[in-house]
C-alpha cells in the first residue's frame, strides 16, 4: 500500500513523539520518529525531535554528534538546533562552547529557541 502523510498529520505524529520522549517513553518516541523519517526525512522539525530524544535520554554526546554531523549542516540557521547544541555542551560541562551556541540561538528569529537559550545562559552566570 502506497500513501503519504499530510503536513498536519506529520505534525501531530511529531508532537506525539515529543510527548512520548518527555514522558520517558523512549522506545515509543524512537519508533514514531523512525516512521516519520520515511515521509519527512531531512526536515528541521524532525531533526530537532531526534536531538530532543537524545537529550531526554541524557545522551548528550550522541545528540551533539547528530547536531554537528547531520542537523546543523542541513539547517545552519536553526536557532533551536543551536539551543539544543548549547544545552548538550552545557550538560557536558563544556561551558565556553555552550555559551557560543546559546548566544547564536538567543539572537535567532526563533523565539522558543531564544527563550531556551536565555534561560540556559543564566546557568552560566
Amino acid at each position: 500500500m502506497d500513501f503519504d502523510l499530510t503536513k498536519e498529520e506529520s505534525q501531530l505524529l511529531l508532537q506525539i513523539g515529543l510527548l512520548a520522549a518527555g514522558q520517558n517513553r523512549f522506545l515509543s518516541a524512537t519508533q514514531i520518529l523512525i516512521a516519520l523519517e520515511a515521509f519527512r526525512e531531512g526536515e528541521e522539525s524532525l531533526d530537532c525531535a531526534k536531538v530532543f530524544l537524545c537529550l531526554s535520554q541524557q545522551a548528550f554526546q550522541v545528540g551533539l554528534e547528530y547536531i554537528d554531523g547531520t542537523a546543523l549542516p542541513r539547517h545552519p540557521q536553526s536557532g533551536m538546533l543551536q539551543a539544543f547544541r548549547g544545552l548538550a555542551l552545557l550538560r557536558m560541562q563544556r561551558n565556553a562552547e555552550a555559551e557560543q551556541s546559546l548566544l547564536l540561538a538567543k539572537a535567532s528569529q526563533d523565539t522558543a529557541a531564544a527563550n531556551l537559550a536565555d534561560g540556559l545562559l543564566k546557568e552560566l552566570q
